[in-house]
């Protein structure tokens, strides 16, 4: 009697088809994670210029309302500007 031996057939990735996906995934990653953080701080230093512009914005719209020039705090006490402006405001002129 003769045993027929079953070839099984495997289907899938093997090891070094993994590893070189994971190669290729890493070296992509290394590429993009640098250009991120430059774009970040595009981003924020854009955001503090449009603060910039509201309170200046703000500031002209009191004088008009009011006929003085105001200051930061009496734009905040009067509500004019949010505390959030007005904490980005202040560490933006420094």
């Amino acid at each position: 009697m003769k045993i027929k031996k079953k070839k099984m057939n495997y289907e899938g990735f093997t090891l070094l088809e993994m590893l070189v996906v994971l190669l290729i995934i890493s070296i992509l990653i290394l590429l993009f994670v640098p250009n991120l953080s430059k774009h970040k701080e595009g981003v924020d230093k854009k955001g503090n210029e449009a603060i910039v512009k509201i309170v200046e914005t703000q500031m002209d719209l009191y004088t008009m309302e009011k006929n003085q020039s105001p200051t930061i705090e009496q734009l905040l006490n009067e509500q004019y500007i949010t505390k959030e402006q007005y904490d980005k405001y202040q560490a933006s002129k420094k």
